[in-house]
């Protein structure tokens, strides 16, 4: 009236149009839902409902107004109102929208966001920090720093924390999440560190190390999961690489279960090392594929002139491993075909005793033939005083290479000694993170189950080294650290994974952890040696153990009735001659060491 009257609003009476007007358009608005709509998710259709609703009730109120008229009401308000009325409804609720949907997102995209603090206020961190903020899944709500100087001060408006009140701020700032930007620190610092986060309910990631950010491998914002070898707290020894490189560099080299965790690894390093070809023996098709393909990519960013050639056979095939000797005349083997699964050897003591034990000896006997100048055995504790045929087999193997080395002294023999690998194939860590990730239970053989560990890359680095070292029939024994027991390994990664461990303490923990009960064959304790004072090398964690062994005119024939059994499948006639052979096997009913034994491992 005002817009058509051209009158001061206060002068302008609506009296007359009003009943009209809310009479036409009320019913229309409240029959098409327009009152029921959320303004905050409003968008096209809604506008489009508003356009229908106020068309529909414009029809009566025009034919009112304009068609028939109303007294002291012009006919051009019947046009004029329709109008204002899709302007002022539409503007009304974008408004409202305006207000109300982005804060309500905010709001709830920070609900679903983890709740983040960065323990490191250096570059790393401030790096990871502008990472993170193009991301939708952590919202940062400060830093964690042990310098005093930064302590108490602010970092892109965050504030920078004591790690000495950590407890406090987690249940303050609600924080689910510590991301660990530490990538300089040593490994017993960042164990520390570790040590006080898993008191606390959050989950603890880190990103990787500066070697793999500088070498391109890895972006600074790949935060990952902890490594186990976080938790173990032991800082890798450097290797020597005058050992590393004068058996390899230049030189042809045979590598058997090169597909496997320690083969494929151990192929890895060497192809860092330079040697002019590399031989890729295995046994699994698919295997092979996966480790000559790795490895061809590799050469090619190293843009190293290393010739891989793949061959696919068994070790146990004399005719196929003489036939790939002859053609290639490698200057070194490193014999890591075996099958290492405790259980699955304990039920297939023929399959066992042919592949570890004469694939070894087949392996070594072409390469003394070929006149190979060094050879490696890739062994295991489980060859210490073994209650499985797993271990057993794997000292016979070191003993008929120990009885070869006895009678030739152009081939270097030696064998190399370790216990679990993080990260190998059957391995306790993927197992315990498939388990977590999966609800539990985690499943543990017995509670007091210790385990020596050392990472991949470092064990094939030691059996490099330990191969360079050797002058001929030697075993070798790496220096493993401390033994970790394996349920503390497990709860570590349990609350380092945010959630806890359901007990008779917390029954209402997130992770049961169950005792299944020890394997068949399985020990309490892995030793690395059988005999006593072992001689110490040139390398810190290299030793060399005093091992007995028969003398080739006692084995070899024993071997020949040991084969002659397996041939005929004679699994009880086999394992009696393994005992024989190896007379600290000790196969009880149970498959348990027995409590002396125990203890003298544990000692």
């Amino acid at each position: 009236m005002y817009l058509r009257l051209g009158e001061a609003p206060q002068r302008v009476d609506i009296q007359p149009i009003l009943p009209t007007a809310l009479a036409c358009a009320l019913p229309i608005f409240l029959a098409s839902g327009l009152y029921r709509v959320i303004f905050r998710y409003s968008s096209w259709p809604a506008l489009a409902m508003v356009l229908r609703a106020v068309a529909i009730s414009s029809i009566p109120f025009i034919a009112i107004v304009t068609m028939i008229g109303v007294p002291g009401v012009p006919r051009t308000i019947g046009i004029i109102h329709p109008l204002l009325l899709v302007l002022l409804i539409s503007a009304s609720r974008a408004i409202a929208h305006a207000l109300l949907a982005q804060p309500y997102g905010e709001a709830r995209r920070e609900w679903r966001r983890a709740r983040v603090l960065i323990y490191g206020a250096g570059s790393a961190g401030l790096q990871l920090l502008a990472g993170l903020k193009q991301t939708q899944e952590f919202s940062v709500v400060g830093f964690l720093d042990d310098d005093r100087m930064l302590i108490g001060q602010r970092l892109h408006g965050l504030p920078v924390h004591d790690p000495k009140n950590l407890e406090e701020i987690q249940k303050k700032l609600a924080v689910t999440d510590v991301l660990l930007a530490l990538p300089n620190v040593t490994r017993a610092r960042r164990a520390q560190i570790i040590a006080a986060l898993q008191k606390l309910p959050v989950r603890v990631r880190t990103i990787p190390g500066m070697t793999d950010i500088a070498l391109g491998k890895i972006a600074l914002t790949d935060i990952r999961e902890l490594d186990v070898n976080d938790l173990l707290g032991r800082c890798a020894v450097p290797p020597d690489s005058a050992l590393l490189s004068c058996n390899v560099t230049g030189k042809t080299l045979l590598v058997t279960g090169a597909g496997g965790s320690i083969g494929s690894e151990l192929c890895r390093q060497l192809i860092h090392l330079k040697p002019a070809r590399l031989l890729l023996v295995e046994n699994s098709e698919y295997a092979l594929y996966a480790i000559h393909m790795e490895l061809a990519a590799r050469v090619r960013e190293l843009s190293a002139a290393v010739d891989i050639v793949p061959a696919l056979g068994s070790v146990t095939d004399r005719a196929r491993m003489t036939a790939l000797f002859e053609q290639y005349g490698p200057d070194g083997v490193f014999h890591a075909a075996a099958y290492k699964h405790v259980p699955m050897v304990e039920s297939n003591p023929i399959e066992g005793l042919k592949n570890n034990v004469f694939g070894t000896l087949i392996t070594a006997q072409v390469a003394i033939h070929a006149g190979v100048r060094n050879f490696v055995l890739i062994s295991t504790d489980k060859a210490v005083r073994p209650t499985n045929i797993m271990g057993a087999t794997k000292r016979l193997a070191e003993m008929a290479l120990q009885a070869l080395a006895a009678e030739t002294t152009e081939t270097c023999m030696a064998m190399v000694r370790f216990g679990n690998v993080l990260g190998s194939s059957g391995s306790v860590v993927p197992l315990f993170r498939r388990q977590i990730k999966e609800g539990g239970p985690v499943t543990i053989t017995h509670p007091e189950v210790i385990r020596y560990f050392m990472t991949i890359p470092e064990a094939a680095q030691l059996v490099v080294q330990a191969g360079a070292m050797a002058e001929g029939g030697e075993v070798f024994v790496l220096d493993m650290g401390e033994p970790v027991k394996i349920i503390d390994l497990a709860r570590n990664m349990i609350e380092l994974s945010g959630l806890t461990v359901r007990d008779d303490a917390r029954p209402d923990g997130d992770i049961e952890l169950k005792i299944v009960g020890l394997r068949p064959g399985e020990k309490l304790y892995e030793e690395l040696l059988i005999g006593e004072d072992p001689q110490t090398t040139s390398h810190s964690r290299i030793l060399k153990a005093n091992e007995k062994y028969l003398h080739p005119a006692h084995l070899f024939p024993a071997l020949d009735n040991l084969w002659r059994e397996i041939e005929a499948q004679d699994e009880t006639s086999a394992i009696a001659i393994l005992q024989e052979l190896v007379p600290e096997f000790s196969r009880n009913q149970n498959n348990l060491p027995t409590s002396s034994e125990n203890a003298a491992a544990a000692a």
